[in-house]
């Protein structure tokens, strides 16, 4: 009853406004099954009681964790017949605001033994129960409801029906395994407790549900440590707690397959080896900062940024005396632009995860319309170079080394991250992977810092202006130089609209160049009134919107584009697609694996498939060893390939696997690849 009431403070404390809103109707369907209808006498029938728990709600397990309550069944049987305890099924973690519940969701069977008497006598027997439950979302509500199950005692009973010895099968499957190892435990301010598994793979996520209420906090992370012949996890005990002559629970392995195996354990006090706690996201703030500095510092060395930045490097090179304070402010709002542009994806991205989205760095390239949106903007960029037409603020012809203004390079920096987000540069993948498993303050300053190490190049030469003179001279050469940095972002967005034809399919990819066709003539008509007069001007201006509300409608007709084809592969290996079981049944046959977890929009990606994994000794090497080459294409949203980048700390691609045949889990390689470090992963250095 304790419980029952500290659920329903719980909900009054967090949801009141809301109770009026909950209808009345039962928020769980309940029924008995049977594993056979017909029992001889002296044998045991399984009955389920299965719960029908409505969406969004969920019932418990036998520790409910912080707040709530089991469910119960009071039998009414025939006289000489027996029940046997609830068999649990194993639980998920259930956070409640700052509490931790243990229960389920869905569809549950709740398993119990009935013995029948050897004495019994054949004919009709019928069953009654009476089931509760408390079932809880906003709100907690106790429910009940009385139950009858016929059943018919026969000295030759029938076979029971395919489909429900299956629905059983599947029932007893979920159910705790009693653990084939040992298990110890060590208690002082820290709970350890060791569990003698054996080889387990470091992917392998554990976790630990003590059958007995109160014993440690629900809401703390249990961290695994690797420890000798099994693992270790460190928990936190609650504060009343004391220790016992024995820990029992279940065991929860949850592979990155998704496969679950869960083990009843008993532990004993004992000793706890030394364990290594190898967390793949265990940076210190301090280093994952440097790392996400060093990281955007790299990104400018992406071949479709540098043309935007040298055009405003070498316009504020152009700066000097009087305009030297001009120079300054535009560099500041050029980073402001950069870091506030990286601010803000990075919060997009932690508000996307925090409400369930499994998406990383590059996940607005996974969208069709998201793509054909940057291929139009680089065109767009680079007709603006090619002097179709002329922005103020961007520069453009003779005015290119004077002109800039701060809105134009505050658009800079946010424009130079957007055609910088599909590439990922060394040191950021460790950064961004602490980042998201961190609070969100931290997380933001990770992205701020990424943003920061990106505007640096471009800042420093507005600030100090010592460096300028390392830059060439501006002169008559610049329009040249404009021109012919357009052809950088020509093969950006041809290449976008590649990226495009893969993730929507060739008969999207038509639409995508009538709209290049009709913006790029907009905007022919634009340039060609931009210096006439005021009614002209704003004639010439109208095709350009006329093509804007054309592509709109094309963005429009996009959404919820099917899957395209398979991403051509660059490396001449032959190749399967990743799927979790693939995974799985390759490590069952001892098979060596390399997993590249690559995406069409990544450049990394592609430039290491065409250097390192399309090198001759490499492939020469795949074969003469059978490695089974597994390519997890994350070009568009898939949730087994994000399951796969977050169990390897990972928030993006390119990530790079392999697993030797008898390795207890994966190496990971470096993201930039050469083919030494693939034939060294091969031979086990």
């Amino acid at each position: 009853m304790r419980r029952i009431l500290a659920a329903l403070a719980l909900a009054a404390a967090i949801a009141a406004p809301a109770r009026a809103q909950i209808d009345p109707l039962p928020k769980v369907q309940a029924r008995l099954v049977a594993d056979n209808d017909q029992v001889s006498p002296g044998a045991v029938v399984a009955v389920a009681l299965e719960e029908n728990i409505r969406p969004g709600w969920h019932t418990y397990w036998r520790n409910p964790g912080d707040a709530g309550a089991p469910s119960q069944i009071a039998w009414s049987l025939p006289e000489g017949w027996l029940a046997g305890e609830i068999e649990w099924p194993y639980p998920k973690e259930l956070p409640v605001g700052p509490l931790m519940d243990f229960g389920y969701e869905g569809k549950v069977w709740l398993l119990t033994s009935l013995h029948v008497p050897a004495d019994a006598k054949p004919g009709a027997a019928l069953v009654h129960a009476k089931a509760s439950w408390l079932v809880c979302k906003e709100i907690c509500i106790p429910e009940d409801t009385q139950l009858a199950l016929p059943l018919s005692v026969s000295n030759a009973p029938s076979s029971a029906y395919p489909n429900i010895a299956a629905q059983f099968s599947a029932a007893r499957a979920m159910l705790p395994m009693r653990a084939p190892w040992s298990a110890t435990f060590s208690w002082n301010k820290e709970l350890n407790v060791y569990f003698a598994t054996g080889a387990v793979a470091r992917s392998d996520t554990a976790h630990f549900f003590p059958y007995e209420n109160g014993l440690i906090e629900g809401s703390a992370p249990q961290l695994r440590g690797d420890a000798a012949g099994g693992i270790v996890l460190k928990l936190a005990p609650e504060k009343k707690a004391r220790p016992s002559r024995a820990l029992e629970g279940v065991l929860e392995l949850a592979s990155v397959t998704g496969a679950v195996r869960a083990f009843a354990v008993k532990a004993v006090p004992g000793i706890v080896p030394q364990a290594h706690f190898a967390n793949p996201a265990a940076l210190s703030l301090p280093l994952a900062l440097m790392f996400a500095v060093a990281g955007g510092l790299i990104l400018n060395l992406m071949p479709c940024v540098l043309p935007v930045l040298a055009m405003k490097a070498l316009a504020i090179a152009a700066k000097s005396g009087k305009e030297s304070r001009s120079a300054t402010q535009e560099a500041l709002a050029y980073g402001a632009g950069a870091i506030l542009s990286f601010v803000v994806l990075g919060g997009v991205i932690v508000a996307l995860r925090a409400g369930g989205h499994t998406i990383g760095w590059g996940f607005q390239l996974q969208e069709p319309a998201a793509v054909a949106g940057f291929a139009l903007l680089m065109f767009a960029v680079a007709l603006n170079l090619s002097g179709v037409f002329e922005v103020p603020g961007i520069g453009a012809g003779q005015a290119l080394a004077g002109r800039g203004g701060l809105a134009g390079a505050f658009f800079t920096g946010a424009l130079a991250v957007a055609v910088a987000a599909p590439c990922t540069a060394p040191f950021m993948a460790g950064a961004l992977g602490y980042a998201l498993t961190q609070s969100d303050a931290v997380a933001l300053g990770v992205f701020a810092a990424l943003g920061a190490g990106f505007a640096v190049p471009f800042t420093a030469i507005g600030i100090w202006p010592g460096l300028r003179r390392y830059l060439p001279k501006p002169g008559a050469w610049m329009p040249r130089l404009r021109q012919l940095l357009a052809f950088p972002m020509y093969a950006t967005a041809l290449w976008l609209a590649w990226v495009f034809s893969i993730q929507s399919g060739p008969s999207y990819l038509i639409g995508l160049l009538a709209a290049a066709l009709a913006l790029a003539f907009g905007l022919w008509v634009f340039g060609a009134t931009q210096n006439a007069q005021r009614v002209t001007r704003a004639l010439g201006a109208l095709p350009v919107v006329l093509s804007l509300l054309a592509m709109s409608v094309f963005m429009t007709r996009l959404h919820g584009t099917p899957q395209g084809a398979r991403l051509p592969a660059l490396a001449d290996i032959p190749s399967q697609s990743f799927t979790p079981a693939r995974l799985t049944a390759l490590r069952a046959e001892r098979r060596p694996i390399f997993v590249n977890a690559t995406a069409a929009w990544c450049v990394t990606c592609l430039v290491n498939e065409r250097v390192a994994l399309n090198d001759a000794s490499v492939r020469a090497a795949f074969r003469a060893r059978n490695v089974a080459y597994l390519v997890a294409d994350w070009s568009q949203r898939n949730p087994d390939v994000s399951t796969l980048l977050d169990a390897h700390g990972r928030d993006g691609v390119p990530l790079y696997l392999y697993y030797a045949p008898e390795a207890a889990d994966a190496k990971i390689l470096p993201q930039i690849l050469t083919p030494g470090e693939i034939l060294d992963a091969l031979d086990g250095r």
